[in-house]
């Protein structure tokens, strides 16, 4: 069953990333089935604070999809943007604060599979999809370092699937942040120019 449910995820879930890339207001569908279907997966397995950011994942794809929803009209359109270096260094180290707490949490409370590194990519997980939602362009660069951390949880748990698709969203991720950067490039320069 388990497996069943790890490739019908996948699928869904690349399918997002494929649409997300694009731009398209219809990957929020697919990453809301996708993350339905891997929240009972992880959590059947042990996996529990990705269990938790699957369910963020959800409420993540509804409020995505409400700020993309207004890309139809012009005026409102949601463009591509930066923050600054010290916005970052303030997320990274909350990231960090919030992952040591979350996996002191689960070592502690549960039996959680490899609690600390399992709350390290789950917390910037949650903040990489929060960036993605507000068309932050580095959130790409979250998920490629997010996503090769997740590599060795899913490998360790036999998550073959999901470990490919892991493996292609570090690709996509690469494309992602290419693609997002001449947007923005183009964006700025016409901003620029009028």
């Amino acid at each position: 069953m388990n497996l069943y449910l790890e490739i019908i995820a996948v699928v869904l879930n690349l399918i997002y990333l494929i649409l997300l890339i694009k731009e398209r207001i219809a990957c929020w569908f697919f990453g809301v089935l996708g993350s339905i279907v891997s929240i009972y997966l992880f959590y059947s397995i042990g996996l529990y604070s990705e269990s938790i950011l699957y369910i963020y994942y959800v409420f993540i794809g509804i409020y995505g999809y409400q700020l993309w929803k207004k890309k139809n009209n012009p005026k409102d359109n949601l463009k591509i943007q930066t923050v600054s270096l010290k916005k970052h260094f303030l997320i990274v180290i909350s990231g960090i604060l919030l992952a040591l707490i979350a996996g002191q949490c689960f070592k502690s409370y549960t039996n959680a599979v490899n609690p600390y590194l399992d709350a390290f990519t789950t917390t910037f997980s949650f903040i990489a999809s929060f960036l993605e939602a507000r068309k932050i362009l580095s959130s790409w660069l979250f998920w490629i370092f997010i996503n090769t951390a997740t590599i060795l949880l899913y490998f360790q748990q036999s998550l073959d699937y999901y470990l490919l698709l892991t493996v292609i969203y570090i690709a996509f991720s690469f494309i992602g942040y290419i693609d997002w950067k001449k947007k923005h490039q183009i964006n700025k320069a016409n901003v620029n120019y009028n």
